[in-house]
This record gives structure tokens, sequence and C-alpha cells, in this order.
């Protein structure tokens, strides 16, 4: 039978996984984007090489759109379309933090099929494929049910709770934070925290996976005023992103203002 694209990326991830936990922290030669200034590493290139290697290898006729790789129009005449980010959480790894993570999937006419999030060093694969669930190292993943602001434990950063993104009072919600865009998905479809909202823009290999994950746990993802996202979009970025179960959403949609 077949390997499912799923199974593809889970066996991709576990060898992103092998290649990333080899680098010495002296062997990681961190430099800086010219576009936007975000670092880098050898560690981050060598995954992208290995995943391209790996994935496309598999399936010749997807699309691809990394992180790490030049964007090419080609991927958008594609039916399916790889989305990766390589090491979701550079900075974390740079400084030898556990909460990096690999984040794969695949979109099918801009809808996410198959997704994978993995925290090599916490040893925690995310994955969903579409009608299927949602799982977290074989158990399967639930939102959370709380529905008010003011009592969810929410993944946001300071910035975002300043009054002058919100209507009326600032939520007096309980403020966490993980480095890894993708790992924060996965918490929230696995009801660990209720909601995740970033007011800046997000590109699609940071959210693709997380997005799987949540509408198979019963959780919504949009961004941030609240339209449904379609990826594999000419320009990879999207206005923000809420994530929650729909009650939540509902509430901070209506008290965020836009």
């Amino acid at each position: 039978m077949p390997e499912s694209d799923l199974a593809l990326l889970i066996r991709a991830a576990r060898a992103a996984a092998e290649i990333a936990t080899g680098f010495a922290q002296s062997a990681l030669n961190v430099r800086r984007k010219p576009d936007d200034g975000s670092p880098v590493t050898d560690a981050d290139m060598a995954v992208d090489a290995a995943l391209s290697d790996i994935l496309r290898g598999a399936r010749p006729g997807y699309g691809w759109l990394s992180e790490e790789s030049i964007d090419s129009t080609d991927r958008l005449a594609a039916d399916s379309v790889f989305i990766v980010d390589p090491i979701d959480g550079t900075r974390s790894f740079i400084e030898g933090s556990d909460s990096w993570a690999h984040s794969l999937a695949v979109a099918r006419r801009g809808k996410i099929t198959a997704a994978v999030v993995y925290l090599p060093l916490l040893d925690r694969m995310f994955d969903a494929a579409l009608g299927e669930g949602a799982r977290l190292n074989g158990a399967p993943l639930r939102a959370s049910t709380v529905r008010d602001a003011e009592t969810a434990r929410v993944l946001v950063t300071r910035p975002v709770l300043e009054p002058e993104h919100w209507d009326g009072a600032v939520p007096q919600l309980s403020r966490h934070h993980r480095p890894s865009v993708a790992y924060r998905l996965g918490l929230v479809a696995q009801g660990r925290f209720d909601a995740m909202l970033t007011l800046r823009a997000s590109w699609e290999w940071d959210i693709a996976a997380g997005a799987l994950l949540l509408s198979e746990s019963g959780a919504r993802m949009t961004d941030r005023h609240g339209a449904p996202i379609r990826f594999n979009a000419p320009d990879p970025r999207h206005d923000g992103i809420l994530a929650a179960n729909p009650a939540l959403h509902a509430n901070m949609l209506a008290r965020l203002r836009h």
C-alpha cells in the first residue's frame, strides 16, 4: 500500500530531527537574513535540504514552500503543495532550549490535508490528517471549552495586550508564551492553552500544520479579522492569527479592534 502523505511527513520529521540534533553549538554558523534580520543557521539549511530531498523525492508533482528555500510561483500551479518550516523557533534552537519544532504540512487546493509538528528534544509528535482527527504521540487531541477571554489561558505576547488593540477594556486573561508558532497552535489543539493570538503578519510555514491540528481538535483558526485562511497564496503572509474553540474565538474576535 502506498505511503500516505501523513506517514511521509512523520518519516521526514524524524529524519529532520536527527540532522538538527546532530549539530554542535559551535557549528551553527549563525547569521542574519538580509530581508528581515531574523537568524538562520547551517542546521536550518541542512534540514531544509533533507526535507526537500525526502518529500519532493516521494511526491515530485507537489509544489514547495519553505522558509529556507527561494520561493517560486511554480507552486501556484500545483494541486498539492508541501509547506515547511525546517526549524520553527530558530532563536530557541540557537539558545539550546527545547521548544523548537519541525513544522510540515500538505495543502491541497488551499486546504491543509496532512500535518506534523515535531519537537525532537521533548519527543512530542503532533500529527493530523483531514477528517481523521489530531493526535499527540498517538493520543487524540481536543481543544478546551473555555468560552470567555477573562478566564482563558492565552499564548500571546505582551504588546498585543496594549489598549489600542482592543475595544473597551483589555481582557484580563492569563498570558503565556512559547517561541515556536507551530508549537503554540499545537498546544491550543491539545487544550493545554485556550487560545493563541498574534497581530503580526504570519507566514504560512509557521501556521499551516497548526491549522489542521486545530480544526481536527474542534478549534477554529482565522486571521486577526476573522477571515478564513486559504493556503498556498501568492503572498504567503496572512494578517495575524486567532486560534481558539469557536465560542472563545468569537468572544475574542468581538473584542479586538479592527
